[in-house]
């Protein structure tokens, strides 16, 4: 069996396409542009390409892109300062504090001065017990992303059975609950999981978030169980930098149904969910119907 590949990248383009849709009918019929604004305390490399391409794709799709860029000697009194103006500002909708933070700074206590219904990451504590109990939130963008690539492969995910590999606060847990709300019988495993590869096994879907690089091999995979590979490793090969994901790809499509690749695959997805959830705040913030297909 050879996997049909789920391309993210293309998959991530037509949501951002519906986006700019979205965008460009508040504008027409209500006259409201959506707002993100995006915080970056200090200099890590990775996180300036971040914040550079959040900005060049929220300003392609008609959104209001704001920036904010700190010292990384930046006083925590001074950043929540910043984020209280971004809460009592109505032309932003979406606030995002890029991660990680420098040490001296207390990222729980920045994560929850956001406010809530403005917080397009999805890592509130509001946000996370609202998720956990069913109700309408703001839902972290990688697991949306995900979600949203395996109901346009499956259509119903009812009653399927999945395992999530790996327990983030960011990933691994809210990806449990999304399937959980989408009625599969969900379990979350972990690198301490007993009999792993077993568990894995009897999966439908598995969500490898675990953050080691290839430790899924194809033969814990049900043949033509869908895997969703979030794992983003950079691995040295014969000489080479490597990126691969927390699935071993080539076993794993010889046996599965449906993999996202890495590159290519989850990561995209993460800023179009990005710009989707800054218009679902911007709608939920003015009254208006959510968009269709953007949201959970």
């Amino acid at each position: 069996m050879t996997a049909t590949i789920i391309d993210g990248k293309a998959f991530a383009a037509r949501v951002r396409e519906q986006v700019a849709e979205h965008v460009k009918r508040l504008k027409t019929d209500h006259g409201v542009k959506p707002g993100l604004a995006v915080v970056l305390v200090g200099e890590d490399p990775a996180s300036q390409v971040y914040v550079r391409s959040k900005g060049k794709m929220t300003v392609e799709v008609g959104m209001n892109s704001v920036e904010h860029k700190l010292d990384a000697d930046t006083s925590e009194a001074d950043l929540l300062s910043l984020i209280d103006q971004l809460n009592n500002d109505p032309e932003i909708h979406g606030i995002l504090v890029q991660l990680p933070l420098p040490k001296h700074l207390d990222e729980d206590l920045v994560i929850n001065s956001v406010a809530p219904e403005k917080d397009v990451d999805g890592f509130h504590i509001s946000n996370v017990g609202l998720l956990g109990t069913g109700q309408k939130s703001m839902v972290p963008c990688t697991p949306l992303g995900c979600l949203m690539m395996l109901r346009d492969h499956h259509g119903s995910l009812s009653g399927m059975d999945a395992v999530v590999i790996g327990r983030s606060n960011i990933v691994g847990k809210p990806m449990a609950q999304l399937l959980l709300g989408d009625s599969c019988t969900v379990t979350i495993a972990h690198s301490r999981t007993k009999d792993l590869a077993d568990v894995v096994r009897r999966a439908d879907i598995v969500v490898a978030a675990v953050g080691r690089p290839e430790m899924v091999p194809g033969d814990w995979i049900k043949p033509g169980a869908t895997v969703i590979d979030v794992g983003i490793n950079r691995i040295e090969r014969d000489g080479k930098n490597k990126l691969v994901g927390d699935a071993d790809f080539d076993s794993c499509a010889a046996v599965a149904g449906a993999i996202t690749p890495v590159p290519g695959g989850v990561g995209p997805m993460t800023i179009a969910c990005l710009l989707a959830n800054t218009v679902t705040a911007c709608c939920r913030a003015n009254g208006l119907a959510e968009p269709e297909g953007l949201t959970a």
